[in-house]
C-alpha cells in the first residue's frame, strides 16, 4: 500500500543521504517544483549535511581552520527551503513494493515508516576496514564523513604519543599522511602495493614514493597488514605485518572505500561488479521508474574503456544530484559518464591522472603505446620553473588518447584537465599536438608539457596502422 495517498496531488520525494548527491538532488528538485507540488523528506544518519568530504584531510592537517568551513549548506538553510532534513536518522530498510522506508532515530532508537512517491538513494561509500584482529580498536580510524574527521581529531587531541601509521597509500592514505605530518606526527605508511598511488602506473608511483620519503614519511611498500595490536587498555599500540611491527598511537585506514549499498542489495535493487547501484543515463535505478541513485553508491560508465567503474568523488556526486533533481522535478537531464580524472597532493608534490592506466587498457583488451617526458611548469629561464613528469597512453592502431598521468610541483596537477577534455572529445594524440593552449613564460614553456608528451606518443604510434 502506498502510504502517500491522502496528500492530494502533492508528491513526496524521500532522499536517503544528506551530503553532496542527496542534497543536490533535493535542492534541484525544490527549484523545479514548489512546496504545493512536492514534499521533500531527507534522512541523514550523521550530524552534518552538504559538506566537502574531500576537504577533511586538509581540516585534519590544519590547512582548514574550522570544520564549518567545509559545510556548503547547513541543515537550517535546507529547512528554510522547505526540505524536511532529519539528521541523526538512519534508514534501515527500503520496501520497494510498498514504496516506503523504515528509519531509526540514532539517539532514541525510535523507528517509523515514511512513504514515498519518488526515492533518491545517496548512501555514499564506506571506508574499507580490513577483516583482522584490532581493526575496530580505539585509535583506529576510517575517514569518509565529517563525523569521521571529528572523531579522528578528538583522538589526536587525547593521544600523548606522536606516532601514526597509515594503512594504504591511495588518495586517502597519501592525503592523511600529509595531514599527520603537518600535525607533527612521525608517520609510517604501510602499503600492500609495490608503489604508492595504485591509481598511477608503478613507474609514476615511484616518483610519489621518492617524494614522500623525502618529506620524512617512512614508506613500507609491498607489505600486507596482518593485525592491529592493542595495549592493556584496549587502545591501538602497533600495526603488524608478516615481517615487522610498526608502533602506533593512532592508525588511519586509507585502503579505499566501497559503495554503501547494503540497503539497496537487501531491497533487491541491481548492483554491478563493484557492488555499486546500476542506473541509466538519467540516474534512474535500472528497472525502477520511481527510484534514482547517485554519488559514491553508484557505478558509472567509463567513456574511455566502455566499462562500468566505481569512482568516489564529490565532483561526480554533485553532478549526479543535479541530474536527479532535474528529472525528479519533471525536467530532463543525463549523466553520460566519466573519464576518471583525479588530482591530489602530498605537501608540495602534485599528482594527477585521467583515463586509463596500462593495466586498465590491458583489461579492456586495448593495445597501446606509451610516452613519458620530463618538462617544466614554466619557461626554463623564468624563476620558479619546476620539473614535472608526464606519461601518455595512446591506442596503438588509431593513436586515440587513452590516459595521462602527471607528477610534479606547482602547476602540474591541473594540466590534466587538458587531457580530460581531449579524452571526452575522443581526440588522438596527433590532434592534441595542434591544440591552441595559452602560453606566456610565467605559465608554460612554448610547448606545454602535455603537448610535448602528445608529440612523443604520436611518434610511438606505428605509421600506417
Amino acid at each position: 500500500m502506498n502510504m502517500s495517498l491522502g496528500r492530494g496531488t502533492k508528491e513526496r520525494l524521500v532522499v536517503i543521504g544528506g551530503d553532496a548527491a542527496g542534497m543536490s538532488a533535493a535542492s534541484q528538485a525544490r527549484r523545479m517544483k514548489g512546496v504545493d507540488e512536492l514534499e521533500i523528506v531527507a534522512f541523514e544518519r550523521g550530524h552534518f549535511s552538504s559538506y566537502s568530504a574531500c576537504g577533511i584531510p586538509y581540516w585534519v592537517g590544519g590547512d582548514v581552520a574550522e570544520r564549518d568551513a567545509l559545510i556548503a549548506r547547513t541543515p537550517e538553510e535546507h529547512r528554510a527551503r522547505d526540505i524536511d532534513l532529519r539528521l541523526r536518522t538512519e534508514v534501515m530498510e527500503i520496501d520497494v513494493a510498498g514504496q516506503r522506508v523504515r528509519a531509526r532515530d540514532v539517539d532514541s532508537g525510535a523507528e517509523s515508516w515514511t512513504s514515498y512517491d519518488k526515492l533518491v538513494i545517496a548512501t555514499g561509500a564506506r571506508p574499507i576496514r580490513p577483516d583482522m584482529p584490532g581493526s575496530d580498536a580505539p585509535g583506529v580510524h576510517g575517514v569518509q564523513t565529517l563525523d569521521d574527521g571529528q572523531a579522528l581529531l578528538d583522538t589526536l587531541a587525547r593521544t600523548r604519543g606522536r606516532r601514526a601509521v597509515v594503512v594504504g597509500a591511495g588518495y586517502i592514505g597519501v592525503e592523511m599522511a600529509e595531514a599527520l605530518i603537518n600535525r607533527g606526527y612521525e608517520v609510517t605508511v604501510v602499503n600492500r602495493g609495490k608503489e604508492p598511488m595504485s591509481t598511477l602506473d608503478p613507474d609514476m608511483g615511484r616518483l610519489v614514493h621518492e617524494a614522500m620519503t623525502g618529506l620524512g614519511i617512512t614508506m613500507v611498500d609491498d607489505a600486507e597488514v596482518t593485525k592491529i595490536l592493542t595495549g592493556d587498555d584496549g587502545h591501538v599500540r602497533a600495526v603488524a605485518t608478516e615481517d615487522a611491527e610498526y608502533p602506533a598511537d593512532v592508525v588511519v585506514l586509507g585502503i579505499g572505500v566501497r559503495p554503501e549499498t547494503t540497503l539497496a542489495r537487501v531491497a533487491g535493487l541491481p548492483l554491478g561488479h563493484h557492488q555499486g547501484l546500476l542506473t541509466d543515463l538519467a540516474m534512474r535505478v535500472r528497472g525502477h521508474e520511481n527510484i534514482w541513485a547517485g554519488g559514491d553508491c553508484v557505478e558509472v560508465l567509463d567513456l574511455v574503456s566502455g566499462q562500468e567503474r566505481h569512482i568516489a568523488l564529490g565532483t561526480h556526486a554533485n553532478k549526479h544530484g543535479q541530474v536527479i533533481g532535474t528529472n525528479v522535478g519533471g525536467g530532463y537531464a543525463t549523466f553520460p559518464g566519466v573519464v576518471g580524472t583525479a588530482v591530489s597532493k602530498v605537501c608540495d608534490l602534485e599528482i594527477a591522472r585521467t583515463g586509463l592506466r596500462e593495466k586498465d587498457a590491458r583489461r579492456a583488451g586495448l593495445q597501446y603505446v606509451t610516452a613519458t617526458i620530463e618538462s617544466t611548469s614554466r619557461a626554463g629561464y623564468y624563476p620558479g620553473a619546476d620539473l614535472m613528469t608526464v606519461k601518455i597512453l595512446a591506442e596503438r592502431r588509431t593513436g586515440r588518447l587513452l590516459g595521462v598521468q602527471i607528477v610534479g610541483r606547482e602547476g602540474a596537477a591541473k594540466r590534466v584537465d587538458i587531457a580530460a577534455v581531449a579524452l571526452t572529445a575522443g581526440m588522438t594524440v596527433e590532434q592534441m599536438t595542434a591544440l591552441d593552449l595559452g602560453y606566456a613564460p610565467p605559465f608554460s614553456p612554448v610547448w606545454d608539457p602535455v603537448l610535448v608528451a602528445a608529440r612523443k606518443a604520436t611518434k610511438a604510434v606505428p605509421a600506417g596502422s
